[in-house]
């Protein structure tokens, strides 16, 4: 594919991917957040939420699903997403959180951080908070805010698309650090997901304390 043909498709893309977006700021609304976490499903490691709050004129080509994404494109895209960005935020909820509450309860605590923070950067900045935040596949009931859960929002809304790209980059930043931490468990390359190094590393080395023990009550270890 030629390059003129690439970024024609990049750009009919990110078109499709507005869409949500500009049916709610041809309604006057200004400030919409999207929201996407990653790390439901590894055995170790956190769970990370973002909130990002896209300008207008965002143009940025290429955000898509950061599942979509190779990691040298995801690295690049982060920085880019946050350059422009109006305002953005994180949340994050570790093992001990997860293994307490289950995760869909601390996944929806980690996004509710996200959100508060993306407000406050909003409040410092002119005062203004979120007006309306789109969601992928989730309703945060105790977000005191117009919201839109989307069913595959990451690959259908450029404001989730880039909240996922963040969230993705932010948790295997920290899942790499954890391999420094602890060793021989693989996490710099399977970011806490249950690979064949993984088990090898718990069953050579142990659990760990970034480990979700409920999520290895029914693997043997």
């Amino acid at each position: 594919m030629k390059k003129e043909e690439r970024e024609q498709r990049m750009r009919q893309r990110l078109r499709e991917m507005r869409l949500p977006e500009e049916a709610l700021w041809e309604q006057g609304i200004r400030y919409i957040g999207g929201i996407d976490e990653v790390g439901r499903g590894p055995l170790a490691g956190p769970v990370v939420a973002a909130c990002v709050v896209l300008p207008q004129d965002f143009d940025l080509l290429g955000v898509d699903d950061s599942k979509k994404l190779s990691e040298k494109r995801r690295e690049h895209l982060y920085s880019r997403i946050l350059e422009r960005a109006v305002a953005w935020g994180i949340g994050r909820r570790g093992p001990e959180v997860i293994d307490e509450i289950n995760i869909l309860e601390a996944t929806k605590l980690a996004m509710l951080d996200a959100a508060a923070a993306a407000d406050e950067m909003l409040r410092e900045k002119d005062g203004s908070t979120m007006e309306h935040v789109l969601i992928d596949a989730l309703r945060l009931e105790a977000l005191d805010k117009p919201q839109t859960s989307i069913i595959r929002g990451d690959s259908s809304s450029v404001s989730i698309a880039a909240a996922s790209i963040v969230a993705k980059v932010t948790r295997d930043r920290r899942m790499i650090k954890y391999a420094e931490e602890y060793p021989g468990y693989g996490f710099e390359r399977n970011k806490g997901y249950g690979t064949k190094a993984h088990y090898e590393g718990i069953r050579e080395h142990g659990v760990t304390p970034i480990h979700r023990r409920n999520f290895l009550k029914n693997t043997g270890y």
